[in-house]
């Protein structure tokens, strides 16, 4: 059975709003009309925000074709096994924008205002994940390395955040993010997921038929799962 390493927890991180990157990147055209409430709001939650998040190096154990025990934990995925074939070690990782910044929202009332607070907390929270990163970088001097999150693809799906809670502990409670039974996660800006490195690179997005999204980092690859993934 693997061994976890202890984790590394990071909870005093510190926020610093962008304003000016933040009303830019506002797509409703209103971002100047309501500049002096934004500049407000970001003062506030400078204040009372504190991202947070943690990290563990863990080893990799290979149990069949389609699944891997990570720290002794096992997961159930295809893509995952695949991905982790040359591995021998992953770094599982949470991370939140905290529940400070998530309190301080709740307590905001007008809509624009909630509009605005929503994307500071998606800021914390990159910032939160960037800083984990730089930490782990530092640490552990991997080499180039890929992302992937329980429910990002159907072959790695979304319950399956109860195993990497399981790698997590106690700890994860102890920087605020709770796993609900829907396997979301409160506060609801909160990312879990696995590094691991890869000189190849990989993108969930490329395995991922979803029209529309958003947030999509790669184009889709009709043919990268039957070449690289099929049993």
């Amino acid at each position: 059975m693997g061994t976890p390493i202890p984790l590394t927890i990071l909870d005093r991180i510190p926020l610093r709003v962008d304003v000016a990157q933040l009303l830019a990147g506002d797509a409703t055209g209103l971002g100047e009309a309501f500049g002096e409430d934004v500049r407000c709001l970001a003062q506030e939650a400078e204040a009372v925000a504190r991202p947070k998040g943690l990290y563990q190096l863990a080893d990799v154990e290979h149990s069949g074709d389609a699944a891997v025990s990570i720290g002794g934990i096992s997961f159930a995925s295809r893509v995952l096994a695949v991905n982790l074939e040359q591995s021998q070690r992953v770094f599982p990782f949470l991370a939140t924008c905290g529940v400070e910044l998530d309190a301080w929202a709740d307590r905001l009332t007008d809509p624009m205002q909630q509009l605005w607070a929503d994307r500071i907390k998606e800021l914390a929270l990159h910032t939160a994940i960037t800083t984990l990163d730089r930490d782990l970088a530092a640490r552990y001097a991997p080499g180039k390395r890929a992302m992937m999150n329980p429910g990002s693809l159907e072959d790695w799906p979304v319950s399956q955040q109860r195993p990497l809670f399981s790698v997590f502990g106690d700890a994860a409670a102890a920087i605020g993010v709770i796993l609900n039974a829907s396997f979301t996660m409160s506060p609801i800006k909160s990312v879990s997921g696995l590094w691991f490195e890869t000189e190849e690179g990989f993108q969930s997005c490329a395995l991922c038929p979803r029209e529309g999204c958003p947030k999509r980092r790669a184009p889709y690859d009709a043919h990268l799962f039957d070449a690289k993934y099929r049993p």
